[in-house]
């Protein structure tokens, strides 16, 4: 078995640290934020030290070296994510930036009032408010796929809303609070048939179950390097090329133009034309690094280990008396489990774990909308990732009692 949870721990320097004497650092919040291995911090720190210099405009060694590293980074993630080249892949940094950009740029040059805009009742703020912003600038009409009670998308209401003949469907592939996995490839033949474009927030699936974009055959995708052992400040769009060359520039600057005069100028080409200045180029290569530690491990590996502790993490956490659990349970789902205690503020109970050196997150997660459908203000939830363990889900739930005793 290539999966070896022990091996994986040892290339994640953080999992030895002690949060206080005596406590170990359980680490059940990589739907925020994934730890970093060893590899992906030697990677940046080794840039860094031999190699600094900016890209595309030097001559000199240095410049050339950055250039190519950062460019290599490119063609990694490009392969990564079965894009057909890597002038479709464009660096911003994080996933909120790469929706904003594709809101912005395609949305303002495409979208007119009355135009209709297929979200769902599951999204991140990033899918909803920037989109939010064009219904106030432009008059464009959003409609909202519901979510059932056990999370599910009702694709036969969205069947129903394609009458509307939307421009745009944009949806999560896997929901930070849920663990839904959505049925990415059906959303988006369904939306192909009406003409419409479609965007993937790929946030919490790129980084945890194998994403192809050349077989799903969305024309945007969104992630963030962060959530996928990468470093902070970088993410990715991905999008198709014809609409990418169609598309204006999201910002002006150095590095995204061919020609400037002084009343006007000529954008640069793919990918170039959406990256304006100095960009982050130690992080693009950390990001480049950890696609690597990702294959090296395998996708479908990953998938499969997540798919197992994930089942063992809602098996447990059901027995708990008063946890109410969000999301598909039975069913296929992402490495997420939050929950609602009886009675217990989750910043309550995310204290109490705290005391034993549980690291989980507590609040509405960045979807308000999705809480006010289940009618909950917060949820405490714990999520999962490659360097964790079975033992760590029995310590979640052993502190778990250790709340109920402390609140009755």
């Amino acid at each position: 078995n290539p999966f070896d949870t022990t091996k994986i721990r040892q290339d994640f320097p953080i999992l030895k640290r002690e949060v206080r004497p005596g406590v170990k650092l359980v680490y059940l919040d990589s739907a925020a934020t994934s730890q970093k291995p060893i590899q992906v911090i030697d990677a940046i720190d080794s840039f860094y030290k031999l190699t600094n210099a900016n890209i595309h405009r030097g001559i000199h060694v240095l410049a050339e070296e950055a250039t190519e590293l950062y460019e290599s980074a490119r063609q990694k993630i490009a392969n990564f994510i079965g894009a057909q080249s890597s002038r479709q892949v464009i660096y911003t940094r994080n996933t909120t930036e790469s929706i904003n950009l594709v809101a912005s740029s395609w949305g303002r040059k495409n979208l007119v009032a009355g135009d209709v805009v297929i979200l769902t009742e599951m999204e991140h703020h990033s899918n909803l408010v920037p989109w939010q912003i064009l219904q106030e600038d432009i008059g464009i009409r959003l409609e909202f796929i519901p979510v059932s009670d056990d999370g599910q998308l009702d694709i036969e209401k969205y069947h129903q809303l394609l009458d509307l003949k939307p421009k745009m469907v944009a949806f999560m592939h896997v929901s930070n609070v849920l663990g839904t996995i959505n049925p990415a490839k059906e959303i988006v033949k369904a939306a192909k048939s009406v003409g419409a474009v479609t965007l993937i927030d790929g946030a919490q699936s790129v980084p945890h179950i194998p994403v192809k974009i050349n077989e799903i055959g969305a024309d945007f995708l969104a992630f963030s390097g962060h959530k996928m052992c990468g470093p902070t400040g970088i993410g990715i769009l991905y999008g198709r090329e014809e609409l990418l060359e169609a598309m204006p520039p999201y910002m002006g600057g150095g590095d995204m133009i061919k020609r400037v005069y002084l009343r006007s100028f000529k954008s640069n080409e793919l990918p170039y034309k959406f990256e304006a200045g100095t960009p982050a180029i130690a992080e693009a290569i950390g990001l480049g690094v950890a696609v690597d530690y990702l294959e090296r491990i395998g996708m479908q590996n990953i998938s499969h280990y997540e798919r197992e502790i994930i089942e063992y993490a809602t098996d447990r956490l059901v027995e708990v008396s008063g946890v109410k659990l969000l999301g598909p349970l039975n069913k296929e789902r992402g490495a997420v489990a939050s929950f609602d205690l009886f009675n217990v503020h989750p910043h309550d109970v995310s204290q109490v774990l705290d005391m034993d050196g549980i690291a989980v997150r507590a609040g509405h997660h960045c979807a308000m909308p999705l809480h006010d459908r289940f009618q909950l203000t917060a949820t405490t939830r714990a999520s999962f990732y490659i360097y964790n363990t079975i033992e760590e889900v029995d310590l979640l739930v052993d502190s778990l009692h250790k709340v109920k005793k402390l609140f009755g």
